[in-house]
């Protein structure tokens, strides 16, 4: 892929955004929540599970558990049991219990918004935090979850593969005011037609923005004929093409 300014590259990242804003007109956090507190929760719980998984166990559990003093008030055996569908059970309620513990002693039992105050807890992370910040407070955030670390590399928005790079380098290019919508837009974009094993290329609404439109195989390419480049790609009028080996 060649060189993309830095300017370049953030009108691109906006046309995604605009685009994908038409798509997935529905795009929102996938996580089901009434507080920051319940975010929290269903964000630890969400580590290697599905959000879908996740929702349908705190449609339960937030009806038992309301604040951090009831996480600490039940035997460990009986919150592992009841989060048990999410998988890591085990781990996931101790570091329930240590994060409720924390914000009681640190906090007064709230859940802060301060990005400092949030990667404080226990088991709280970038990621975590970011999302907090974004979808509890509406605080302009990139939580760099699995979609928009992916789709981010493989639209050529980032050629890092730590979260906190690409995390970075998205803070760069796009405006403060799209953060939290891109990373939706990501998620359901990433869900729906961009799949990791077997990409929609066919039917994606941005591939003229996307270095690698053809990420499928496609009948023009089954005979051997190269898929076309998107626009930006173009090489520049008057430059002349690289030979072709044979």
């Amino acid at each position: 892929m060649p060189a993309e300014s830095v300017v370049k590259k953030s009108e691109r990242g906006r046309k995604i955004v605009a685009s994908l804003r038409r798509a997935h007109p529905d795009a929102r956090l996938a996580l089901t929540f009434r507080s920051p507190f319940e975010l929290l929760v269903a964000l630890i719980l969400a580590a290697q599970c599905t959000d879908q998984k996740v929702n349908e166990v705190t449609g339960v559990l937030f009806g038992k558990y309301r604040a951090p003093e009831d996480f600490l008030g039940v035997p460990l055996a009986e919150l592992e049991a009841d989060i048990r569908p999410t998988g890591f059970f085990r781990q996931k309620a101790k570091a329930i219990r240590a994060c409720c513990q924390a914000l009681l002693d640190r906090h007064a039992g709230e859940v802060p918004a301060r990005l400092d105050a949030l990667l404080s807890l226990p088991g709280v992370g970038r990621k975590t935090a970011n999302i907090l910040r974004g979808n509890a407070f509406g605080e302009p955030a990139l939580g760099v979850d699995t979609h928009v670390l992916r789709l981010s590399q493989r639209l050529g928005l980032s050629r890092n593969t730590d979260p906190d790079k690409v995390e970075a380098d998205l803070t760069r290019i796009l405006p403060r005011a799209h953060w939290i919508r891109f990373c939706h837009l990501m998620q359901f974009h990433g869900r729906r037609v961009c799949l990791a094993r077997a990409p929609k290329c066919g039917t994606c609404t941005i591939a003229v923005l996307c270095p690698y439109p053809h990420k499928t195989t496609t009948q023009s390419q089954r005979h051997g004929r190269p898929a076309p480049r998107p626009v930006w790609f173009r090489r520049r009028a008057g430059a002349r093409p690289a030979r072709r080996s044979r």
